[in-house]
């Protein structure tokens, strides 16, 4: 049996089924899970067997929830939003900026959700007081050079998970089916955009950036300015800016 055959019709989000979240939501589909391996292999499986976009994968629970570069994602029932989102944009030129786009647009969405301000930290995370609120993890399946779907995976502390350090989550009492109703439309709206960063994202993301004017160890040693229009990090180095496309970034006073 294949985890799509596996879908269970009768599992529900705190007390909401798929059908009634897919209503709520504006989405073609909500499949729900009370536990999976990883809610972006399932909607890889969905959008191969033709799934529309705007299909979405949600689990109270993963037994094998997934960021970037191979790490875990601690995934406890209850306590998070685990999810992701079939899309099929297009316009491929996109994809380089797309995880900062979707942060861009969840940060004010989730903003009414915590104490204080959300803010935004390249590549790909969500933190509050310090502390690391979300994470996003954009795949992509290509059709020999055209760009066939994306997974749009989004995992969110609703309460902080147990034994681990440095982790944020949203104010006490929220409850997961009010944030997704805010949070699904914002990530939707960012998979539409097109094209590189415009000079009103590039200053969005300067307001909420958390490592702005912080010294950094990685990528690169030096202070970190911004981003340019591509999504690259711009880092002051002792022999001049860098633009640096891939990596963690990784402050001075954590290394």
């Amino acid at each position: 049996m294949t985890m799509v055959d596996a879908v269970r019709d009768g599992a529900r989000y705190d007390g909401v089924d798929g059908e009634a979240l897919a209503g709520a939501l504006g989405l073609s589909r909500v499949v729900v899970f009370d536990e999976v391996g990883s809610t972006l292999d399932v909607a890889h499986a969905l959008a191969a067997q033709g799934a529309a976009a705007g299909t979405l994968v949600l689990a109270d629970a993963q037994s094998a929830g997934r960021g970037r570069q191979g790490r875990s994602w601690a995934s406890e029932p209850g306590r998070g939003i685990w999810l992701t989102l079939v899309e099929r944009p297009a316009d491929a030129r996109a994809l380089e900026v797309l995880s900062l786009r979707l942060g861009l647009r969840a940060a004010p969405a989730l903003d009414a959700f915590c104490d204080q301000r959300v803010q935004l930290k390249w590549p790909n995370d969500l933190y509050v007081a310090g502390g690391k609120l979300a994470g996003i993890l954009v795949e992509a399946r290509w059709h020999a050079d055209r760009l066939d779907w994306i997974a749009v995976g989004f995992g969110l502390n609703v309460q902080v998970p147990d034994g681990v350090v440095g982790a944020a989550a949203l104010r006490p009492g929220t409850a997961r089916v009010d944030v997704l109703r805010t949070l699904v439309p914002a990530l939707r709206a960012a998979a539409r955009q097109e094209g590189p960063l415009r000079d009103d994202e590039l200053a969005a993301f300067a307001a909420r950036d958390l490592a702005r004017g912080r010294r950094c160890t990685e990528p690169v040693k030096g202070t970190v300015r911004g981003l340019d229009a591509t999504g690259a990090l711009l880092v002051d180095t002792a022999t001049g800016t860098e633009s640096v496309r891939a990596g963690s970034l990784v402050f001075a006073e954590d290394a």
